[in-house]
């Protein structure tokens, strides 16, 4: 049954530990969300302001992401995960004492975020090279489903509401000492991991995925030998030659410069200034496209791949951005929370279609480094975004903004569309509705394996 193949991870203690661990992380970050926004209009500070301080947790985050991919392989991702998350009780324990004192300042704030963003960058990527280590096979995609179920819960909906109530009810200050307490859970927690063997030995998931696993662990020795350099310029180049591949990439560059600034730091506005609304609501907004992302992601995994696998995916991205065309002139509540429910519905539906797409269509020994250059390429132009939005605001009106961040995206999704030839892409390369029915991890490495030779047009044939 469906629902119990969902909680085979936690027959597995290190996987309790872990899992536990992560949602009380993911919930602090989502009550950080609201507590530094409005720490930072408590201090004074307005969308410039708040623009420096998002943009540089997100600079963090970039400038450190490839090198938290090296330090997973090379540190054992036990102690890594744990001085990652004491970082992080550090920080926002420093930042609640100084807020608690009268003390805080917006460089305090700036500091803080930009360490919590080289924390994310060295986090996740351990996250990842754990789980494999921990759980079967047969269960690793159990965990990675339940994880972005768990994500738009906690992070944009749970974490968010909670934190505008303590804003509203107490003061900014008492929200971010709740997201402290938080961090304190998740890393008393974590010292109750066992420590792992070392990869490939007996126990671990290392070479036990048949053919197809084996293939990877076999490349991944090969490429031990080769140069950082190569290896990059190798998954670039696959990236490059295939135009579904990098259309997509194109267009999810686009989205971020355009969307995430204007989401993150001018909604904020759009309720005080629009709606005459407070942190509450704020809250309570992200919580509600938070919801809408943690249900869309549990409707799509529920169904098959669609025969129409990249058309559905840039139609769910393309048309899911038109709504916040209109934010900007929105004064109904109800309105603002339609918007952003589709905005995160849709973005949902896309991002579990993509993410089944890298594990069916791109290579085994590529698919690492095609996965860690996605989430680099997606990552690196936020902190620019979030840069300009205040900046923005300053010369531009929110209406205007917000009118060229939801039209620019649906043209580019039906540009990237046409440019990739993505509808008779996704037909001249069917993915079997049985196969993915199935489910099991060994089942999409195998499709890998024997898709490797798939047709010049997707730049496959010379690697």
């Amino acid at each position: 049954m469906p629902a119990l193949r969902a909680l085979r991870p936690f027959a597995h203690r290190e996987y309790r530990v872990l899992i536990t661990a992560l949602a009380i992380s993911i919930f602090g970050s989502g009550m950080w969300a609201v507590a530094m926004v409005y720490e930072v209009i408590y201090l004074g500070g307005g969308p410039l302001e708040l623009s420096l301080v998002a943009a540089a947790g997100s600079v963090g985050l970039v400038a450190f992401l490839l090198a938290g991919g090296i330090a997973a392989d090379r540190v054992p991702q036990r102690l890594l995960i744990i001085a990652v998350e004491g970082a992080n009780l550090a920080v926002i324990a420093s930042i609640s004492a100084l807020a608690l004192a009268g003390l805080l300042q917006l460089w305090h704030l700036a500091l803080g975020a930009f360490v919590l963003g080289v924390g994310a960058a060295f986090f996740f990527p351990a996250y990842s090279a754990i789980l494999p280590r921990i759980l079967p096979p047969e269960d690793l995609l159990a965990a990675n489903g339940l994880e972005g179920t768990m994500r738009p819960i906690l992070q944009q909906a749970a974490g968010p509401a909670v934190a505008g109530v303590l804003v509203a009810a107490m003061s900014p200050s008492f929200a971010v000492t709740g997201v402290a307490v938080c961090h304190l859970l998740a890393f008393s927690i974590l010292n109750f991991l066992h420590r792992q063997p070392a990869a490939g030995a007996p126990g671990t998931a290392a070479g036990s995925e048949g053919s197809a696993g084996g293939e990877a662990h076999v490349s991944g020795q090969r490429r031990a030998k080769t140069s950082l350099r190569h290896d990059l310029r190798e998954g670039v180049s696959y990236t490059v030659r295939t135009p579904w591949l990098l259309w997509t990439l194109l267009w999810a560059c686009i989205s971020v410069l355009f969307l995430i600034g204007p989401i993150e730091v001018l909604v904020p506005f759009v309720v005080r200034d629009q709606l005459g609304g407070d942190a509450r609501m704020f809250g309570f907004l992200l919580a509600i496209m938070g919801v809408g992302g943690a249900a869309a992601s549990l409707a799509t995994a529920s169904f098959p791949l669609p025969r129409r696998y990249l058309t559905v995916m840039m139609v769910s991205w393309g048309a899911g951005s038109l709504p916040i065309a209109a934010v900007g002139i929105m004064d109904s509540f109800w309105a603002l929370a339609a918007a952003l429910f589709i905005f995160g519905a849709t973005g949902s539906v896309g991002m579990v279609i993509w993410g089944t797409l890298l594990q069916r269509r791109v290579p085994p020994h590529l698919l690492g480094r095609v996965s860690s250059l996605d989430f680099f390429v997606s990552l690196a132009l936020m902190p620019v975004s979030m840069a300009l939005a205040g900046p923005a605001a300053e010369v531009l009106p929110l209406w205007l903004i917000f009118l060229v961040a939801g039209t620019v995206c649906p043209v580019m999704a039906v540009v990237a569309m046409a440019v990739a030839r993505m509808p008779s892409d996704e037909l001249a390369h069917p993915l079997a509705r049985g196969a993915e029915e199935a489910g099991g991890t060994e089942v999409s490495g195998t499709e890998q394996a024997s898709g490797a030779g798939e047709p010049a047009e997707d730049g496959l044939a010379g690697s």
